[in-house]
C-alpha cells in the first residue's frame, strides 16, 4: 500500500472545517488539470458533501457526480464509498477515516482529518506510522495561525 510514486499528503484541520478546506483543494486540483475522487465512508456525510459542492461559493460550484450514477466516468470530481476509480482521477481525497485501499495510479492522495477529534487524530497518527514504515512518500500539512497551509513534515 506504499503507493509507489504516489505522494500522500496529510491535512491536519485545526482552524478550518472540512466543508471549508475540501472545496478549495478540489478547485486547485481541477485548476491543475486533474480529476478527483473523494472517498467518504459515511453515506450521510457523502450526501452533505454532495450538496455542499454545488453551493460552496455564491459565484461558483464544483461540478461533480457520484460513483454508480450515469456518466460517472466523465465527472471531474467523483464522490464514492468504494476503492474504485471510474473517472480516472489523479487525486484521491479521503475523509472521515475512510478505508485507504490501493493508491497506485494516483498522483497524489490527500488524507484530511479533524485534529480537534481525538479519534480522527489517533487514526491519522497510526496511518502515518504504518505508511512511513512502508516507505511511502509522505507530507504533513498544518494550518498556521494566519490560516495558511504550511508543510510541517
Amino acid at each position: 500500500m506504499s503507493g509507489g510514486g504516489t505522494e500522500i499528503w496529510f491535512y491536519h484541520l485545526e482552524r478550518s472545517t472540512l466543508d471549508q478546506v475540501l472545496p478549495e483543494l478540489l478547485d486547485k486540483t481541477l485548476q491543475r488539470g486533474w480529476r478527483a475522487l473523494v472517498r467518504i465512508a459515511d453515506p450521510a456525510r457523502l450526501d452533505e458533501i454532495d450538496e455542499h459542492l454545488w453551493t460552496w461559493r455564491d459565484d461558483s460550484f464544483l461540478a461533480h457526480g457520484r460513483a454508480g450514477q450515469d456518466h460517472a466516468e466523465r465527472q471531474p470530481i467523483l464522490l464514492s464509498q468504494t476503492g474504485e476509480n471510474p473517472n480516472g482521477a489523479q487525486a484521491l481525497f479521503m475523509v472521515d477515516q475512510s478505508d485507504m485501499g490501493p493508491v497506485e495510479g494516483y498522483e497524489r492522495c490527500f488524507i484530511i482529518f479533524d485534529g480537534r477529534d481525538d479519534t480522527a487524530l489517533n487514526h491519522a497518527r497510526e496511518r502515518w506510522k504504518a505508511l512511513k514504515g512502508q516507505g511511502a512518500h509522505l507530507a504533513y500539512w498544518k494550518q498556521s495561525d494566519a490560516g495558511r497551509w504550511e508543510k510541517a513534515a
